[in-house]
């Protein structure tokens, strides 16, 4: 026993292998596993439980191959893909689990395989080498065990960052010292978070507290590092990164109804047939036969919802998103990025967005960072000046300051006000301290490949301009070491040691560091320079510092209404008996197994108070180009745009205002700053009455008491008359989302055209589109470009990333990714109102098919005796879904368009549709369904009556089984390939080639199926030789199939002729229009341009991430025209579509009410 304990703790404390595995399955388990999985889908489950029923002779009228031939080819399509995924995972994890490295076994270095690393080993990487298991680094070859890594494969990201080894391991660099290393990590469970860690080590009876800075994780790159050693922390495997219910009972009530006529009619009928006739062995009561003949009728009748159709679906979606691939006109060239579909699920969707909410820097703005204005102790520096040193007007640009004093000076670097540069070479001392707090007070890293030739790495692109803002005016970041930074300070070099960094966090939204000069104190003693949002640092300054801060919050608000972003900047001086007991303090915090981060930020909270205030920086961030033209067709499109930023109210309205969001003929434009939650509710009140009571004088119908009565408040309020716009801060955002004020709030923002969120955090974007989704039948779309934006996309019904200046985070957690916000209206009126278009004909035209062939066995059953007796051969029910009719659906489904593509651009409000789901809903659900009912009793009843008395040409009796079932086959396909024509509103050479291929597809089968050479072959499956050839010789036939036809087709045919022609959809309108132009084209051509606006500005938020103080101090971190569109908008064409609008919005669900929360989305 104890013997047999010791062989089992050895095994359960073995140590693990490093081997990565993504792939699901190997040779053995594919079959078995692939199948358990398919068969998880309700679907498949559904045809395995008929096929089963198929196989019981007493139920099935129908051989087993009807059903087992689609199931099959279902089955191994889909087995297929999962194995060629499958295959490429194999393939990428033998290439990462072969990748060699370094481990350090008995003293010894020895080349090991990536899946041959255990935990606890201490392994050596060289430069440019993948990380091959998550690591604690413990030394490098860089000083103070600094190294820089790459982690473009985990967050897209491709700029370097810096990890730091603890002081008490770095001077571990040479295997005789490693390898007597015997420390103790105790660290969380393995997780997802990539930015975040927390470990101790325990070696020499101390303890040192581990943090990210201090973790090389696996799929990182070494980069401009010779070497670094690192000990296995973690391996890789423990980290843990409908229509269709009302057809079935549809389904289930022919099966009952046929049924129940079984029993009748052997009750009264077949029991007078018993010795010619009789019952199968088991059945013993008409009862009986009736349960029977129910199963054999769910197994006829089942192709109602034919395997085929979700097939048909993931090819349809596949094909919907490899046309937004390869569009060339989103592929963005500067960047050479293409657009991506990153899921095929949601492309219907795109055709149904009715709310956009949107980032806004880096996604309506550049995130192209130009220092443009500052101001410094109550002086603005920045304006345009001419010659007598007058502000210059809109146009008069002189040229910008010579900075050619300074050889360090950036070159691309313009800067338009020299009396600027004049301050500081009059030393003034503000100015001097404002660009030494901008040199000193940041986390970028420099990188000097030659002397003099400096390039600067910024974690974001605001950090970066401020560094080189202060560079070109004197004060040039030259280097930095983990506790010390290099300026030279107009041509003088100056060290100073970073004794804290006090990092940034959405939270606090501000960082500070705290020096002094390396031999010298700065000034009378330690020195905190701090910068961050002007809604935090202001309220932390010293009371003496009030008139300055009046002034400085007139530039501020200036700044802001220019659509510049803004920081405000600071300084206080610390005693240095204080500093070292706070530092004493930080000590002790930074190493609490607990609550570490909490009680961090209670100390950065107590130092960074009573500060001086210094002044404030401006930066400019240009508008992309297309973003205006694009929101403004959007919003043609009916679809509302909201913005949800972390810039200053004043930013977040100019630049809405620049991108016509926001406009001067709007009613009103209502701000909601409230501090409290009677405040804000009393601002959404106020709105909302102004709303209604502007709607009232404008004579809308109903008085304003009936309004206020009214408990479809959203509906009346959606229906006013007037453009209004909300813009709320983010303190009140917090009052307003709280449970009992965010329907008063979803009804006041609804109501508007435009919403801006001013100051939100990435937690509260998630929670305005979560709340849209909870109360409002709409689908939702949220896009953005950087991390803090991940949670709204991934709360919204699509998430759209844009691959920006801000990594690719985004796009990662994104459904959509292209480079430019204007690519979105393309996305939208273009991909998505086409998907939606052709999935929408291809339900209605798969459902019609399908239940024009099936139906036709159910007026048969009055006619058999309720036997379940088919009317076609089985051959043909296997083939109709799979070979008759199966492509030419596929081809209307992938190609179809009802207007090209540029009208799509042209006429927004043929989005509308789409919104509204008039194109596939329960209505036209159920007309396609009586189409393919009326077609069926038209396929069915014809023949047989005229078979009835009919004969063929030599007298003989027409009618017979066979020769009527070929006569309804062949009427079946050329009816629905004729309704597919008639459907199909885009020919291609694919459409034609589909379509008549599918027709002599039948014939070929048809007549090789009766031929005599499988007959001879298989005797006992194909008995009758030579019934299609003599039936489809006879006159009367064809005269049949053609009245058949034409009596099914023309009512379609007049229904669409009269609606065209007294009651024309806008796209009807479209076609027409078109077609008028081509026919003018030769006689006279207008084409209007709008011209380009001028310079668009852009707001600021503080864009840095948190992590990178603590790094650094650790040393880690070493078209078209808008205005004939608008004239569009209120083409008489589209009022159909307004008044459905109004009606939907007046019987809808409301905002108050919560059961109306069911998405309006395409279901599948």
């Amino acid at each position: 026993v104890p013997w047999l304990s010791w062989c089992l703790a050895s095994w359960l404390l073995r140590p693990q292998s490093n081997c990565i595995k993504t792939s699901k399955y190997n040779i053995v388990t594919f079959l078995p596993v692939n199948l358990f999985e398919q068969f998880q889908e309700v679907a498949n489950t559904y045809f395995l439980f008929l096929l089963i029923l198929q196989l019981i002779p007493q139920i099935s009228s129908l051989s087993w191959f009807t059903t087992i031939v689609p199931l099959v080819l279902v089955l191994t399509i889909t087995a297929v893909k999962d194995a060629t995924d499958d295959y490429f995972r194999h393939k990428s994890d033998n290439q990462v689990n072969n990748r060699q490295s370094q481990v350090l076994i008995s003293g010894a270095l020895r080349q090991e395989q990536w899946m041959n690393v255990r935990v606890g080993d201490i392994i050596k990487l060289e430069n440019n080498q993948f990380v091959a298991a998550d690591l604690l680094l413990l030394s490098s070859s860089e000083p103070h065990g600094l190294c820089y890594i790459e982690t473009a494969e985990l967050d897209g990201e491709t700029n370097m960052k810096v990890r730091q080894a603890i002081p008490v391991t770095s001077e571990l660099g040479d295997t005789s010292k490693l390898a007597l290393f015997d420390g103790e990590v105790i660290c969380e469970p393995p997780n997802n978070k990539l930015d975040k860690f927390g470990g101790t080590l325990y070696w020499k009876e101390n303890k040192y507290p581990l943090s990210n800075q201090n973790m090389l994780l696996r799929g990182c790159v070494l980069r401009n590092t010779e070497w670094c050693f690192g000990l296995v922390i973690f391996r890789p495997d423990q980290i843990q990164a409908d229509e269709h219910r009302p057809i079935f009972g549809f389904l289930v009530c022919m099966g009952v109804i046929l049924a129940i006529g079984n029993a009748i009619w052997e009750h009264e009928v077949g029991v007078c047939f018993q010795i010619y006739l009789p019952w199968d062995e088991g059945v013993h009561s008409a009862f009986f036969s009736g349960f029977l003949s129910f199963w054999s009728y769910i197994i006829i009748l089942n192709t109602v919802v034919p395997i085929s159709l979700y097939v048909s679906v993931e090819v349809i979606r596949l094909g919907h998103s490899y046309f937004i691939n390869w569009d060339k006109k989103m592929y963005c060239a500067k960047r050479r990025t293409p657009a991506e579909a990153r899921t095929t699920t949601l492309n219907e969707e795109l055709g149904q967005v009715e709310y956009i909410f949107s980032d806004k820097t880096g996604t309506l703005t550049q995130n192209i960072m130009v220092f443009s204005k500052c101001s410094v102790n109550g002086h603005s520096y920045g304006d345009v000046q001419d010659v007598l040193g007058h502000k210059a007007e809109l146009g008069e640009r002189p040229e910008p300051v010579d900075f050619s004093f300074n050889p360090l000076a950036d070159p691309r670097f313009q800067f338009w006000d020299p009396s600027l540069l004049e301050a500081v070479k009059l030393g003034d001392p503000h100015v001097h301290e404002f660009f030494r707090l901008l040199s000193l007070c940041h986390t970028v890293m420099s990188e000097e490949k030659s002397e003099g030739e400096l390039f600067y790495k910024a974690q974001s692109p605001d950090e970066g301009a401020l560094v080189t803002a202060a560079r070109n005016f004197g004060f040039v970041f030259r280097s930095r070491t983990p506790k010390t930074i290099t300026v030279h300070e107009l041509g003088r070099a100056i060290t100073y040691q970073l004794l804290a960094i006090l990092d940034f966090n959405n939270i606090r939204k501000r960082m500070s560091v705290i020096g002094e000069v390396l031999g010298a104190r700065l000034g009378p003693g330690i020195r905190l320079y701090c910068k961050g949002a002007d809604t935090i640092l202001l309220e932390r300054l010293h009371p003496t510092n009030q008139d300055l801060t009046n002034v400085t919050t007139d530039h501020l608000n200036e700044y802001a209404g220019e659509g510049l972003r803004t920081l405000v900047l600071a300084y206080k001086d610390l005693e240095e008996s204080y500093y070292e007991d706070w530092s004493e303090r930080l000590h002790r915090a930074s190493g609490a197994p607990e609550a570490r981060e909490d009680r961090l930020a209670r100390l950065y909270d107590e130092v960074e108070h009573d500060m001086m205030l210094l002044g404030a920086t401006a930066i400019e961030d240009k508008l992309q180009q297309g973003v205006p033209e694009t929101i403004a067709i959007l919003t043609l499109a009916n679809i509302k745009i909201w913005v949800l930023t972390g810039d200053k109210q004043e930013t977040a309205v100019n630049i809405g205002y620049s991108c016509k969001m926001l406009t001067d003929d709007m009613t009103e434009v209502f701000v909601i700053t409230g501090h409290t939650v009677l405040e804000v509710r009393e601002e959404l009140r106020k709105a909302r009455e102004k709303m209604m009571d502007a709607s009232r004088s404008m004579g809308n119908g109903f008085s304003y008491q009936e309004k206020l009565s009214s408990t479809k408040l959203t509906s009346v309020l959606e229906a006013i008359a007037g453009e209004y716009a909300l813009v709320i801060n983010g303190h009140s955002l917090a009052h307003a989302l709280e449970a009992d004020m965010e329907v008063e709030f979803l009804e006041t923002a609804c109501a508007c055209k435009a919403v801006i969120c001013c100051r939100v955090t990435p937690l509260q974007k998630a929670q305005v589109v979560e709340l849209v989704k909870k109360y409002k039948k709409a689908v939702t779309l949220a896009i953005g470009d950087g991390a803090n934006d991940v949670s709204m996309i991934k709360t919204a019904h699509i998430g759209v990333g844009i691959s920006g200046q801000e990594g690719i985070q985004a796009v990662l957690a994104s459904d959509y990714s292209f480079s430019q916000f204007k690519f979105l209206q393309r996305l939208l009126l273009v991909h998505g109102r086409w998907s939606y278009l052709r999935m929408c004909k291809f339900l209605c035209y798969f459902f019609y098919k399908n239940f024009a062939f099936t139906m036709v066995h159910f007026w048969f059953g009055f006619f058999c005796g309720f036997s379940a007796q088919t009317v076609y051969d089985q051959y043909f029910i296997t083939l109709y879904n799979i070979v008759y009719t199966s492509l030419p659906v596929l081809a209307m489904g992938v190609f179809d368009q009802d207007v090209p593509e540029q009208r799509s651009m042209e006429y927004p409000k043929l989005y509308e549709p789409g919104q509204l789901n008039l194109l596939f809903n329960k209505r036209e659900f159920f007309i396609c369904i009586a189409q393919g009912i009326y077609t069926s009793v038209l396929m069915f009843f014809i023949p047989y009556g005229v078979f009835a008395d009919a004969t063929r040409d030599d007298g003989a009796q027409l009618a017979d089984y066979q020769s009527f079932a070929v006569t309804v086959a062949t009427s079946l396909v050329i009816v629905v390939s004729v309704q597919i024509g008639l459907d199909t509103g885009f020919w291609t050479a694919i459409n034609h080639f589909f379509i008549w291929g599918s027709l002599a597809a039948y014939f070929a089968i048809l007549f090789a199926m009766h031929s005599d050479g499988l007959f001879q072959m298989f005797p006992n499956q194909f008995r009758f030789v030579g019934n299609a050839q003599n039936t489809l010789a006879q006159p009367t036939v064809w005269l049949t199939i053609a009245l058949t036809t034409v009596v099914c087709v023309m009512p379609v045919v007049a229904f669409r002729f009269l609606k065209l022609d007294l009651k024309p959809e806008l796209s009807d309108t479209v076609r027409y229009t078109q077609l008028v132009r081509k026919k003018q084209k030769t006689q006279h051509r207008c084409m209007r341009r709008v011209g380009r606006v001028g310079s668009r500005r852009s707001g600021y938020a503080f864009s840095h991430q948190e992590g990178f103080g603590e790094l650094i101090m650790s040393g880690k971190n070493m078209r078209l025209s808008s205005l004939a569109l608008s004239g569009f908008a209120a083409r008489p064409s589209a009022s159909w579509i307004e008044t459905l609008r109004k009606k939907k919005g007046g019987e809808g669900s409301t905002a108050c009410s919560p059961s109306g929360a069911a998405d309006k989305t395409l279901k599948v």
